[in-house]
Parts: C-alpha cells; structure tokens; sequence
C-alpha cells in the first residue's frame, strides 16, 4: 500500500507549501530572481523555458534556463544540454548533471536545510554500520543531498534506529557495492551510534510517529522522514542525552 507524504511547510514564501510541480517552481522563481539580479525576457512553451539576462560585474549576461521540479527530469525529458545554462528545479537529484550547466535548487533557499532519511540495514552490513566512523560508499536516496542525515534502521532480529550518519559528498550515480547493476552513493560520516535505541515498537506506540508512512509500511525502502523529524530528535535526545551537544546543528529548527 502506497501511503501519501504531506507537503512540507514552507517559511517566508509567497507559497504556503512546498511545491509538487514544475509550475510551483516557476512560481517561486519569479519571487527570487531580483535576488539573483535576473531580469526575465521570456517565459515560452518551447525549450529552454526561460530566455533571462543576469547582471554580473556591470554586464548583462544572456541565461538560457529550463524549470523541472526535479533536476533529473531534464534528462528523462530528452533536452539538449548544449542549449541550456541554468536548470532551476525544487530537488537536485542528478548527480551526472553536465559540469557547464549550473543546477539552481530551489528548496535551500526557503529553509529546508537538510533531510532526513531512514535506511534500512541487515546482515552481512549492519556490523560495519555499527562500526564504522566513516563510509566512502553509503547507499542512499537518489534524492539524498549533501549535509542530510542518514538514520540506519536496523532489520529484525534488532527492528531498531540504532546508527545516525551525516551525508559528506555529492550523491553520484555508480555502479553497485554490493549487488549487480546502479545505484546511488555519497560518503558518510557518523554522527553517533545510540546506546539506546529507537524500536520499531516505541515508535508504533508514538501519537504521532505511529501515523508515519514509513512506520505503517513497517520501514520500507529508504524513506524521507523530514517532517517528522522533531519527533524522532525528541525521542532521540530524551533516550541519549550524551548526544545532545552533537546533534545540535540538527536541530529541528534548522530543517
């Protein structure tokens, strides 16, 4: 079963809630580019979407710009790289985007600094997760960004949130570790391993955790947990007050 993920709330935007489509990045592109000193010329049907002029060191630089809500669409959608020079999209999740066109991510600017993602771990691998302090390969999210935290949900006979990583590069599109064909891999570095750990039963027992997609689908897959990431932070510290100091630029405030 399919479980709908509610928007994210969006702070000082002319938008209340994050947008779902590329016309809500249009939308809040428009809010933002005096701040970029971007003077629109048009807005068409044809690719790219947006022919605009950017000021830079007293000259008025001609900018070719294409909207997607995500960043990979542009290359799902067939378009010419050579013709474009700004994608501006809500969520970068290309990681081989070409090096000349510069990526405009939408979702850093109205707040949302970082994400947090579960990742489910079973044997042979969760003694590595356990131990490890920094991983060159962590599989994560295609959505994963640098500076998200990765929480590693280790599977039964544990069924516990047991290891917290932080994303320390760029997510890059590689060949698999530990199975054939592609995945999504970034570095990680440990934020803390909990001595206390968070059972699946202590959050189905939570008011509001309970109601999670990713608890009601028994964490499956490599969830995002954002939005409920106040919850988990207070459950977290509330168990292991010795991680308090490290978790402070994980504030929930920061999202």
């Amino acid at each position: 079963m399919a479980y709908e993920k509610r928007p994210e709330v969006l702070e000082r935007a002319p938008l209340h809630y994050a947008p779902e489509n590329e016309l809500g990045v249009v939308f809040l592109f428009s809010h933002l580019a005096k701040k970029w000193r971007v003077k629109v010329e048009q807005i068409r049907a044809k690719y790219p979407d947006c022919i605009a002029y950017q000021k830079t060191g007293g000259k008025e630089k001609k900018v070719r710009i294409e909207f997607e809500y995500r960043s990979r669409h542009f290359r799902t959608h067939g378009h010419d790289p050579s013709k474009c020079d700004w994608i501006v999209c809500w969520e970068h999740n290309w990681p081989a985007v070409p090096e000349y066109i510069e990526v405009v991510e939408l979702r850093k600017e109205f707040g949302l600094g970082f994400n947090v993602w579960i990742q489910p771990v079973g044997d042979p691998y969760r003694e590595s997760v356990s131990t490890c302090k920094f991983n060159k390969q962590a599989s994560v999210s295609s959505l994963a960004h640098m500076g998200d935290l990765l929480i590693y949900y280790h599977t039964s006979p544990d069924m516990c949130l047991k290891d917290i990583f932080e994303i320390a590069s760029p997510v890059r599109r590689q060949k698999a570790k530990h199975r054939k064909g592609m995945d999504y891999n970034a570095s990680a570095k440990r934020v803390c391993h909990l001595k206390s750990p968070i059972f699946l039963e202590d959050l189905k027992k939570h008011k509001i955790l309970k109601t999670s997609f990713f608890v009601r689908s028994g964490m499956q897959g490599r969830p995002r947990a954002t939005e409920y990431w106040p919850y988990l932070y207070e459950m977290i510290i509330k168990r292991n007050a010795g991680v308090k100091q490290k978790f402070a630029k994980y504030a929930p405030e920061r999202i």
